[in-house]
């Protein structure tokens, strides 16, 4: 369960490192150990899958069936090269790791997102779900803001600017059996007014802060008994919390961002008719509030200023109407998918920088697979988790760091296997938590935070 306007209103009423990227980024002086902890994490989710043969692990020697039409480029880490399409990325990649040996078996979008952004997989036979599931495991923001609870920030997780959903929304957003005390703020978009719906924490027509005040005093007079009502208390308080910060409105207010940032980050064209375009009429040129996608970067940005500790990014809402190129991929990705992608995550990356931001803040930025090698006959590329690159930047990465690879082919790891377990336990691990600490459900059973191990040598550690 997401945090949505009305129920605030309800609620108030191995080493595994390339040693070439390494010695790379040891010349040109970009090497930091590090042990301290982040203070913030913004997970960008590409719902659908991008293509990584055709981004961050192209297949130039190959055939021409698995390497495509796409051509390398050069980076700013000599001998590394990425898509033609992302030239923004090119000149960053000194500050990003990349790690392209992640692997699952979860070949449907729902069961692949919840084993991306849980850690866990779906229990139960791979397959997309046509009816509402409650969540189980949480999400790694979700999982955050439980192990900060006894010092929590005003708002611990929020997510921009959608939940995203195929038939119903995937149960991997929220705090899952931790409670929707854990679950994020949902800050929503005002696609008309190009900007993020602050509204929601206005107090209704009315209702002074002084009679808000004397509504919180009331409720901290009543004595809860039952495990229910005390959840209902707490989030009684959230509400409360939330209506009265004015740090949050300032910061999802981004009109106060001057037009060269917005511009920077980036705004796009509006969803085109049916039938026009050429992703068919059902690709990433439909795609809900496209026209937003970087300044859902920005909006992250100024999220995590406000001390947000975590905060998840969807790229897009609707499946069938994202990163799913399984027709005329080529197009897609080059005319609707890696232009915004390539400004808006750069933008970001540099912004973090420019501000301080970036040696405290980790950003990862991954889909829930990758596509397959070999094009398919309407010039596609479909479902393929057995081989996929997640992106690491900031948080103490070292730059140009590159952990494990695929086959000549990019179907499957060649070297040092990367579960998601392995990328949660990498996150929890950055904010300082033991990815072996326990974590307890609605009954009290215990669960292990992350399955994997982290991924440390991309910081610089063993």
């Amino acid at each position: 369960m997401l945090l949505t306007r009305r129920k605030l209103l309800q609620f108030s009423g191995g080493m595994g490192l390339n040693l070439g990227g390494l010695w790379r980024a040891q010349a040109q002086g970009i090497v930091q150990t590090t042990s301290t902890p982040v203070k913030a994490c913004i997970l960008v989710f590409y719902y659908g899958g991008p293509s990584h043969i055709d981004t961050y692990d192209m297949k130039p020697d190959g055939p021409s069936e698995i390497r495509g039409e796409f051509k390398p480029i050069q980076t700013s880490v000599p001998g590394l090269h990425i898509s033609e399409h992302l030239p923004r990325m090119a000149r960053l990649m000194h500050k990003t790791a990349l790690v392209r040996s992640v692997t699952h078996q979860a070949r449907l979008h729902d069961s692949a997102s919840i084993h991306a952004l849980t850690g866990r997989p779906l229990e139960g036979p791979d397959r997309e779900l046509f009816a509402p599931q409650p969540q189980t495991f949480p999400s790694y923001g979700g999982a955050i803001s439980y192990l900060n609870r006894q010092n929590p920030a005003e708002t611990p997780f929020a997510t921009v600017p959608f939940a995203f959903q195929n038939v119903h929304p995937v149960p991997c957003q929220g705090g899952g059996f931790l409670g929707a005390a854990y679950d994020p703020l949902l800050i929503d978009v005002d696609i008309k007014g190009l900007k993020y719906n602050v509204e929601m924490l206005k107090l209704a027509d009315g209702l002074e802060p002084q009679r808000s005040r004397f509504r919180q005093e009331l409720l901290d007079q009543i004595e809860y008994s039952s495990p229910d009502n005390i959840r209902l208390k707490a989030l009684y308080h959230r509400a409360h919390k939330l209506l009265s910060s004015q740090k949050l409105k300032s910061a999802m207010d981004i009109s106060q961002e001057s037009k060269t940032t917005r511009v920077r980050y980036g705004f796009w064209p509006a969803p085109l008719p049916v039938g026009e375009g050429g992703g068919g009429g059902n690709g990433a040129e439909m795609g809900m509030a496209r026209e937003m996608r970087g300044q859902n970067m920005l909006m992250a940005r100024r999220l995590v200023e406000a001390g947000i500790p975590f905060v998840n990014v969807h790229d897009f809402k609707q499946q069938g109407q994202n990163w799913d190129a399984h027709y005329k991929c080529f197009n897609q990705h080059k005319s609707f998918l890696l232009p915004m992608a390539d400004q808006g995550l750069s933008a970001l990356i540099e912004d973090l920088d420019a501000r301080g931001l970036l040696d405290s803040t980790l950003v990862v930025a991954m889909g829930e697979f990758g596509r397959t090698p070999k094009i398919n006959g309407d010039g596609g590329r479909d479902h393929w988790p057995d081989c996929y690159t997640v992106m690491f930047a900031g948080g103490g990465v070292q730059g140009g760091a590159i952990y494990g690879a695929s086959d000549r082919m990019g179907a499957y790891p060649s070297r040092d296997p990367v579960t998601p377990g392995d990328i949660a336990a990498t996150i929890f691990w950055r904010f300082g938590f033991d990815p072996a600490t326990e974590i307890y459900d609605q009954t009290a059973r215990p669960h292990r935070l992350a399955t994997g191990e982290p991924i440390k040598s991309i910081f610089g550690m063993v």
